[in-house]
């Protein structure tokens, strides 16, 4: 049969077995010393996760083993037979009951019947400390059936040896039944916990895991989407400085004075992103835009109509509006362009036009174009809102459109992004 050329105690299989207890034992240890470093207590998810926490136990036949060696044991062969399928047949079970999808393979359960068959005839045969192998056989049991099969089977199988062990040793045999039915539950109630407690402690850490990558997300979007507004106003004021130096000095320190502005309140803006308490100021982010768009050569159209904005609504259409006015500065080659909030009671509307033709004066970087529409649409979305970009009869828009309190509703979600081809 292939699952007994398969089984546990050959050799490789051993050799295997070794080597994943000794490599959990490191790395418990090593758990430990971290923990003694910080001055926490070490946590202990309880028994190794292979069949050598269950091979001591194979201690109790001794007395039968010592009965076939000392010849004490009619047809010794028979009995020596018995006891090596036994032992084979129990290593091979154990070993798989720390794997799920072994535990639950129809091999498993068929070396479990035959050690139950080996087990009666064994005890029926020679009986006295022969009917030990009960209680390994509980255990055995109870380390692969931890399901809603284990009651039934747990009381099935204590009937089972309480019989056959009374029919042996008469009501002492009662002994036996009862540490069956110990063996057979307590396993089960111990490995069930401490596989328990592995799976817990792997969710804690996964849930950890996943919370950092959110920060990390968060943080992401929102230094690109500070520094890339903030850094292309700075470039642009500064072209602006350059080109009035010789003709009006007046005008170029006016455009200093504007960067200088734009720096202090980025480095406020950076801080309040790292401590993840920003709000922004929807007339601000309009302001700056008009301020922007005007020193890059575009004549700026700003409408707003409308309802009051809850903060958090006022923030989300800020980081559009930046993003927006960034790329029109950069790629769009426009010297109008048109920004529009209206909206109703219920819903507010975003829209960002210009009457460039695309051409971008500066090719962005490869690999990060269209970074900054996507992390807004995951924002806004998140928001119940939607965002799209591309292109128009006039040009380029950009359209956003969210709820007026702007409150996040749902986990953010992944979803997909019509752009136009100029690189956003």
């Amino acid at each position: 049969m292939s699952w007994w050329r398969k089984a546990s105690w050959r050799p490789d299989a051993w050799r295997l077995a070794r080597e994943t207890w000794k490599g959990d034992r490191e790395r418990r240890k090593a758990e430990c010393k971290a923990a003694r470093k910080a001055g926490k207590a070490a946590e202990d998810p309880g028994p190794p996760p292979t069949g050598f926490s269950l091979l001591p136990w194979l201690l109790m036949g001794m007395g039968a083993f010592s009965n076939v060696f000392q010849g004490k044991t009619p047809n010794p062969w028979i009995g020596g037979l018995g006891l090596l399928t036994f032992n084979s047949l129990y290593v091979y079970v154990t070993f798989r009951a720390f794997v799920k999808e072994k535990r639950e393979a129809s091999s498993t359960r068929v070396a479990l019947v035959l050690m139950g068959l080996v087990t009666c005839g064994l005890a029926i045969g020679y009986g006295g400390t022969w009917l030990l192998y009960f209680p390994l056989l509980g255990l055995a049991t109870g380390a692969v059936l931890r399901g809603p099969w284990l009651g039934k089977t747990g009381l099935g199988l204590t009937f089972l040896a309480g019989t056959v062990s009374t029919l042996r040793d008469g009501w002492n045999g009662l002994n036996i039944a009862y540490g069956t039915f110990l063996s057979t539950m307590v396993t089960a109630a111990i490995l069930s916990l401490a596989e328990a407690v592995r799976e817990l402690r792997a969710a804690r850490e996964e849930l950890a895991r996943r919370a950092v990558e959110k920060e990390r997300l968060r943080f992401s979007r929102d230094l690109h989407d500070l520094l890339g507004h903030t850094l292309s106003v700075i470039v642009v004021k500064s072209e602006a400085a350059r080109r009035l130096a010789h003709r009006d000095l007046e005008a170029a320190l006016v455009q200093v004075t504007d960067i200088e502005s734009v720096g202090r309140q980025a480095l406020t803006e950076i801080r309040e992103a790292v401590t993840g308490y920003r709000e922004g100021s929807l007339a601000t982010d309009l302001d700056r835009a008009r301020s922007a768009l005007t020193a890059a050569g575009i004549d700026p159209v700003v409408r707003r109509s409308g309802p009051p904005l809850a903060p958090q609504a006022e923030a989300l259409l800020g980081w559009v509006v930046r993003e927006a006015v960034t790329n029109a500065v950069r790629h769009s080659g426009a010297n109008r362009c048109e920004i529009t909030v209206d909206g109703t009671p219920e819903r507010v509307r975003l829209t960002i036009a210009d009457n460039g033709d695309g051409a971008p004066s500066a090719p962005p970087p490869a690999g990060i174009g269209g970074t900054g529409l996507k992390g807004l649409t995951e924002r806004l979305a998140a928001a119940g809102g939607s965002l799209r970009a591309g292109p128009s009869s006039r040009g380029f828009t950009v359209a956003a459109e969210l709820p007026v309190d702007g409150e996040v509703h749902q986990e953010q979600a992944e979803p997909s992004l019509s752009t136009a081809p100029r690189a956003r």
